[in-house]
């Protein structure tokens, strides 16, 4: 396969969200793309889309059980020798409730970034978090316990798992 090829792969796959846990593996967070409403929907991301995350163990009440990203960017670039796509998501409120907290274990000024590029005949994939803090803004003595536990789990090992699982499996030609 040519890599101009294995990078359409891999970006198609990354492109489909709902299947991010089939790629990443069973015990790994369930990812559902969402309208900017929170309604789950089959199709590709868009600026303004959530993704609504079902990590291991209990969720926050504010997220009613789900954690909630938003996509604040999709960038796309293509030259003969290099292609990359990025898509950066911030934690954000859960559009399916009235509560303002943020429904995420790290707080609004954490960032995610998905990207695949493909660099001459190499193609890569990487997920490169930024500011990652506990949220402990939260509404609920609930929320702020499991936010601090989890981030500080996240942090340091589930995170990395779960990122490292994920590249693995969008690269992956099986």
């Amino acid at each position: 396969m040519s890599a101009q090829a294995c990078y359409q792969e891999v970006k198609d796959r990354l492109l489909n969200v709902n299947q991010w846990q089939s790629y990443a593996g069973k015990a790994s967070a369930a990812f559902v793309l969402c309208d900017e409403g929170g309604n789950p929907v089959e199709r590709l991301p868009r600026k303004g889309d959530h993704f609504r995350i079902d990590i291991p163990g209990p969720g926050p009440v504010s997220g009613d059980g789900y954690d909630w990203v938003q996509i604040e960017a999709m960038e796309e670039m293509e030259t003969p020798e290099r292609e990359q796509i990025t898509i950066r998501v911030r934690p954000a409120t859960s559009p399916k409730n009235e509560k303002s907290d943020v429904a995420h274990f790290f707080s609004a000024e954490a960032t995610s970034n998905f990207l695949v590029q493909r660099d001459g005949n190499t193609v890569t994939a990487a997920v490169l978090g930024r500011n990652e803090k506990p949220n402990t803004e939260a509404d609920t003595i609930i929320d702020k316990a499991r936010n601090t536990a989890v981030a500080t789990g996240a942090v340091s090992a589930f995170s990395k798992l779960q990122w490292t699982s994920l590249v693995k499996g969008l690269i992956s030609s099986e």
